[in-house]
Formats: C-alpha cells, structure tokens, sequence
C-alpha cells in the first residue's frame, strides 16, 4: 500500500507552495490555513499570511489586530490567535528556532497530533503519520474499518495504523502521498474506484461499503442563537467593541450586540439599557441573514440607528465607516459594514 501511494503520488500531486520547501514555518503555516478550509480557499491565504510575516519574527512582533485582520474571512480565528502566541513563544524561548521533533511540536499552543506530525515527517523526516478527513478515509475504506472517526477509541486506531504505514525512507512524502490520494482519488462522493491503484485489496470496495467509510458518531445538535447588531451611526462614524467573552469571534470586533432568545421587536430595542438615556432621531430594522458555523446557527439582525450622541460605554470605540478595513471583523459584519461604507 505504502509504495503504491508513493509511486501515485510521483505522478499525480498537486502543485502546491507549500510542497518545494521543508521550512518548517511555511509548512505550520500551511497546516493551520488548511485545517478547516479547502485548498482552493487556502492558497490564497497561505500566500498572504506569508507576504504579511514572511518569517517567524515578523509573527511574533505582530499585534493580534493585525494578525485578525489578514486572517479575516478564513474564520475558526483561535486558530490564529494560537499562531501569534506560539510564534512569540519560539522567538522568546527558542530564538526563532523553529522545533522540528513531533515531542517538541505537540507542545506548543494550537499544535495538535496531526500538525505535529506533518511537521517533524516533512522537514525533520521523522516516522510519524498523519491522520486528516481524507487520510481516515483511505484508511476506513481500504481496511473496511467501522470505528466511528470522531470517538477516541477511533482516533487511536487510525493512528496506529497510520504511524504503521509511513516507511523509514522519506516520511514526509508518503504523508503528503496519503492525504492528496484522499483528496483527489479517493473522494468523499464518486471516488475514482477504477483507476485506483489500491482497488484489488480495498475491502470496502470487495464489501460495496465505499459509501458507508468512514464512519462518524452522531454529533451534538445546532445551538440556535439570536444576534440583533445595532449600527448606531451619527455624522458617518459609528461605535464598535472588541468580544472577549471566550465566544466565537473572540479578539474580533464588532457593533454594539444584543443577544436574545428570539426576533427583538423595535419597542423593547428602543428601551434597552444599550440605548439608554440616548436621543434616538431614527431607527430601523436593515435586515436579517442566518449564518451557520460548525455548531451553531446563528440568526443575525442589523438595526440602523442614527444618535445625536453615542452611549457612553467604556469598552465602545468610535471610529469612521471609512476605517473598517483597519479592525477584523467576523465575516458577516464585514460584509454588512462595506455595504453601508459605500452607501454611506
């Protein structure tokens, strides 16, 4: 199976940045970008994270604002945050010496057994194998495991055979040959069963299961929360906050933001503690969009609101429309905020 993988991938992997370097800054930094996101998204971030901190230390000298704002739009923005932290750590604690060592690696903020992996076997040739969505599906497939992916007693199993699997010579090649074949050959829907080089000793494929592999536990419901914006504009500049309530979107920005159970209707808005003792002169509802995240749905309401004064709030920044793009904002307010910029 091994030498298969590797003799497919000499022919068919994709060109890829991050596959002509063993830096291991540039590799970490390609396997954040991808955790979560799909390549064709991806590249275009891992090409302007690099051009915005080309090496470890322009990182680590980063402010989080900064480090928000290029991320901006890639969402799962812990992600980030647990970059800057860790890049500050190795420039303070290893002199901007990258580790390479899988021990090392695992170690550090936001660095989990995959990542890890893919490090200290790429640029470090290590024998370590590294377990994504599309190496569990190989796996499951080829092995016809039933284990459900996404419980620990599954993690361990596909992790055990992976680690089995990477050969002494050039660990980091075969890892990269496994997780391409399961992006680009055996695909989530209509794998290329036909042409698979692994087709004769698949045994979901002798069983009919390909469809069936891998399998995952049934996961939690939704969350379904309520977010009602307020827009609160006077002479073109407006009252942003930073969140820091250990949420979704936490360090990013946002309008003043009430939660509620349910719609808000505009009475019970207009008497709200945010809005007290504050001459309204106009206020209305802009529009509602829902946004979904991983496991919450979110239902969004924008309400315009022009103010003769702003509310006096210690933790509200004023600032002008036409500064949005300095501030990283999650990609729904975002995407609102430059519709009332041009509008405005």
């Amino acid at each position: 199976m091994t030498n298969k993988l590797v003799k497919w991938y000499k022919k068919n992997k994709r060109d890829l940045p991050w596959r002509y370097t063993k830096d291991p800054y540039h590799i970490w930094v390609s396997e954040i970008i991808l955790q979560q996101t799909k390549i064709k998204t991806g590249l275009s971030y891992y090409l302007k994270f690099l051009d915005s901190f080309p090496d470890i230390y322009h990182l680590a000298s980063a402010t989080e604002n900064q480090v928000l704002n290029v991320w901006q739009g890639l969402g799962y923005y812990q992600r980030a945050l647990n970059m800057l932290s860790t890049a500050k750590n190795i420039v303070n604690n290893n002199n901007g010496i990258f580790p390479k060592k899988y021990k090392q690696l695992i170690q550090l903020k936001g660095i989990g057994p995959y990542t890890a992996a893919a490090i200290s076997s790429i640029c470090n040739n290590e024998q370590q194998g590294v377990v994504d969505g599309n190496v569990y599906r190989v796996l499951s497939r080829f092995y016809n495991i039933s284990e459900p992916i996404n419980t620990s007693k599954g993690a361990k199993i596909f992790q055990n055979i992976a680690n089995k699997l990477v050969p002494e010579k050039s660990p980091g090649r075969y890892n990269q040959a496994i997780m391409d074949f399961g992006a680009t050959q055996c695909k989530k829907y209509n794998p290329s069963c036909l042409s698979c080089p692994l087709n004769k000793d698949c045994a979901a494929r002798k069983l009919n299961l390909i469809d069936l592999r891998p399998i995952k536990s049934k996961m939690k419901k939704y969350r379904l929360r309520y977010f009602h914006y307020l827009f609160i504009t006077n002479e073109k500049k407006i009252i942003i906050q930073k969140r820091e309530n250990n949420d979704i979107w936490e360090k990013l920005y946002q309008l003043p933001l009430i939660e509620g159970i349910g719609p808000l209707q505009k009475n019970v808005l207009h008497n709200h503690k945010i809005l007290n003792g504050i001459n309204v002169l106009q206020m209305r509802k802009k529009k509602t969009i829902k946004h979904i995240l991983s496991h919450q749905k979110l239902e969004i309401t924008f309400w315009i609101i022009n103010v003769k004064h702003f509310p006096k709030n210690n933790s509200y920044q004023k600032i002008n429309l036409k500064d949005i793009a300095n501030y990283p904002f999650a990609k729904p307010l975002k995407k609102f905020l430059e519709i009332q910029a041009r509008n405005t």
